[in-house]
C-alpha cells in the first residue's frame, strides 16, 4: 500500500509520521515551505491543556494526546513541549472562564481556585478589581511548533518518506486515489489522505455546508520591564474571560508573549488579507483591558496572520471512501491532538477501519 498526504501541516506531518512507522510508503506533499508560515501550524507555539467546556469527548481524549507526543518525542529525540500549566481568568458568570471551570469540575480534574486578590498577588499583570476569580491547573503547556514541523520533516526523509515541498497540489480525485499538481502532473497511490486545513475548500468545494473558512490574527508583544519575570513564569491563560474569546501564550524560551481572540475572526479565503492591517496589533492588544492591567504599555512586535477552517459544533470533521480520507480540525484546537491524528488514522487506514478512527477524532462520546 502506498499513501499521498496533501497537506504538510501537523496533521498531515503525523499522519506521514504514524504510516512510516508502521512501514507504509508515504508521499507527503505541501504546497509551501516546511514548516509553512501561512499554515494554522507555522506560528511559534500553541496551547495544549485538559480543560475543554462543554466538549466532554475532547476533555477525555487528552490523555491519549500526551501520549502521542511522548511517542513523537522519543523519534524525534527531543521534547518540544513545554509544560507551563494553564490559568483561568473569570470576569463575569457564564464566560468563556466560567465553561471551562465547571467542565474540569464535572470531569473530576484537579485545579487550584484563586481569589482576584490571590491572582493578581501571583501575577501581578491581572487588575483583580475585573475579574471573579482564578483558577490553575498544572496540566498543560505549549507546543513549539516550528520546532516539531522541522523535526519530523527531518525524522521523515532519514526514515524513509517521500516529501515534496513547494508542491501545491490543485485538484484531488478521491475515486481515483490521485492528486493533480499545480504543474499538470498527476500522482496516484492505493489512498489519499487530505489534511490542507484552511486550503480543504479549495480542493473539495461541495463541503462548504460543513466547514467555514476564517482569518484572523495574534499579536506578539513585549510587555513592561517590571511585569516581564511575571509573564515568563505565567502559565498558559486559555481563557481571560468576558467576551473575547482570548488565550494568551507566555513567552517561553524562543518563543513571545502571544495574544489571540476568537472575537477577531473573520470569514475570508484562506489566502485572503494574509499580511497584517495597520493598527492590527494594537486593536488586538487592547481587547484585553480587563482582566489585564496597564495595557497600553505593552510594545506590538509582531502580527501574524492565521487561517482555520471551522465546522459548525467545533468538533473535527472526517469524510472517508475508498480511496480518499478527508480529515479537518476545528480552529486551533487541532494543534494539541496532532500526534494522536496521525496514529488514528494511520491505525485505520492499516486495518480497514477508517470509521473507527472518525468516530474518535470526532469526539462525540
Amino acid at each position: 500500500m502506498t499513501v499521498l498526504v496533501a497537506g504538510a501541516g501537523i496533521s498531515g506531518l503525523s499522519t506521514a509520521w504514524a504510516l512510516t512507522k508502521r512501514g507504509v510508503p508515504v508521499t507527503l506533499l505541501e504546497q509551501g515551505p516546511i514548516p509553512n508560515p501561512l499554515s494554522a501550524s507555522g506560528d511559534q507555539h500553541r496551547i495544549i491543556r485538559r480543560a475543554y467546556g462543554g466538549q466532554g469527548g475532547y476533555q477525555r481524549r487528552i490523555g491519549a494526546a500526551y501520549d502521542a507526543w511522548d511517542e513523537m518525542w522519543s523519534d524525534l529525540g527531543e521534547k518540544h513541549l513545554v509544560e507551563t500549566g494553564f490559568m483561568l481568568l473569570c470576569q463575569q458568570e457564564g464566560d468563556g472562564a466560567d465553561i471551562y471551570r465547571d467542565g474540569l469540575i464535572e470531569g473530576g480534574y484537579p485545579f487550584e481556585a484563586l481569589s482576584p486578590e490571590e491572582t493578581a498577588a501571583r501575577y501581578p499583570f491581572v487588575d483583580p478589581a475585573t475579574i471573579r476569580y482564578g483558577a490553575v491547573s498544572e496540566e498543560g503547556g505549549v507546543l513549539l511548533c516550528q520546532k516539531i514541523a522541522r523535526g519530523l520533516r527531518d525524522w521523515l526523509s532519514a526514515n524513509g518518506a517521500t516529501i515534496r515541498e513547494n508542491c501545491k497540489v490543485t485538484a484531488v480525485d478521491a475515486a481515483a486515489g490521485s492528486v493533480t499538481l499545480a504543474d499538470g502532473s498527476v500522482l496516484s497511490g492505493d489512498h489519499v489522505i487530505v489534511t490542507a486545513g484552511a486550503w480543504m475548500l479549495g480542493l473539495f468545494p461541495d463541503l462548504s455546508a460543513n466547514l467555514a473558512t476564517y482569518r484572523t490574527a495574534v499579536v506578539y508583544l513585549t510587555p513592561p520591564e517590571d511585569l516581564r519575570e511575571a509573564w515568563e513564569r505565567s502559565p498558559c491563560i486559555l481563557d481571560p474571560g468576558g467576551p473575547i474569546d482570548g488565550y494568551v501564550l507566555p513567552p517561553v524560551p524562543g518563543t513571545g508573549l502571544k495574544f489571540g481572540a476568537g472575537i477577531h475572526k473573520y470569514k475570508a479565503l484562506p489566502d485572503q488579507d494574509r499580511v497584517a492591517k495597520p493598527g492590527e496589533g494594537e486593536i488586538l492588544r487592547d481587547y484585553f483591558s480587563p482582566p489585564f492591567a496597564r495595557i497600553g504599555e505593552y510594545r506590538v512586535d509582531d502580527v501574524v496572520t492565521c487561517a482555520y477552517t471551522f465546522t459548525a459544533d467545533e468538533h473535527f470533521f472526517v469524510k472517508t471512501g475508498d480511496r480518499t480520507t478527508i480529515v479537518s480540525a476545528c480552529s486551533g484546537h487541532g494543534y494539541k491532538f496532532g500526534a494522536v491524528v496521525g496514529q488514528k488514522l494511520a491505525e485505520g487506514l492499516i486495518a480497514k477501519d477508517m470509521d473507527s478512527a472518525r468516530l474518535w477524532l470526532e469526539a462525540r462520546d
